[in-house]
């Protein structure tokens, strides 16, 4: 794929949607890092529904510490490896209340320091709440990189490096969420919705469903 065709599939999904951003729920930068956490291998929707029931009285370090792993464990058994999840989001709090004063470090090597925080997550935290241009590549992101040409990659790592290359400096800091909306509405995994999406035209997966 041309440079000037990524141009014109960017500057579309700007006009669709100008002002892009997570679909989890969050009222602080904390809550962010621990909504992320807690949607690997679940839906943001699902994560929301757990998290409107304890971030309103417990959504800082020290209130879901103070909860402890069964406390929490109670209100998020809804989410897939609620335990796990529980025990990282504990000792999470733990480390930001003793290293980092209760803050979320905006550094990356601090982040995925963290119990349950990977390359991706810190990605979503550092791009979303601190605006640094990363991009997050989950199996949307793969998936859409990969069908349409933008940016193809056998690996994360290697789509995620690809994409910072590739994508236009005016687009880089909002591209994850583009591309993760359009591979979750649009560009779905099993049939993609071509004839209603607005790049159907310029991009070059052969497979197109009409």
């Amino acid at each position: 794929m041309n440079q000037a065709k990524r141009t014109e599939i960017f500057t579309r999904l700007r006009a669709a949607n100008p002002k892009p951003t997570t679909e989890l729920e969050y009222a602080s930068t904390f809550q962010l890092l621990i909504a992320v956490i807690l949607s690997a291998q679940a839906t943001d929707r699902s994560v929301n529904l757990a998290t409107r029931k304890f971030f309103p009285e417990h959504g800082t370090p020290q209130g879901l510490l103070a909860l402890g792993e069964e406390g929490l464990g109670e209100y998020i058994k809804t989410i897939g490896l609620y335990r796990t999840k529980a025990k990282n989001v504990i000792n999470t709090c733990r480390i930001l209340i003793e290293r980092h004063g209760g803050q979320v470090p905006e550094d990356r090597e601090a982040l995925e320091a963290l119990p349950g925080v990977g390359r991706k997550t810190a990605n979503v935290v550092l791009n979303t709440a601190f605006g640094h241009p990363t991009i997050a590549v989950d199996t949307h992101i793969f998936r859409v990189a990969n069908r349409t040409g933008i940016a193809p990659g056998k690996t994360v790592i290697e789509v995620e490096r690809k994409l910072e290359k590739v994508v236009p400096k005016e687009f880089l800091h909002d591209a994850h969420h583009w591309l993760i909306l359009h591979g979750r509405y649009v560009c779905v995994a099993r049939t993609p919705k071509c004839p209603q999406c607005g790049i159907e035209d310029l991009c070059e997966y052969k497979q197109k469903t009409r």
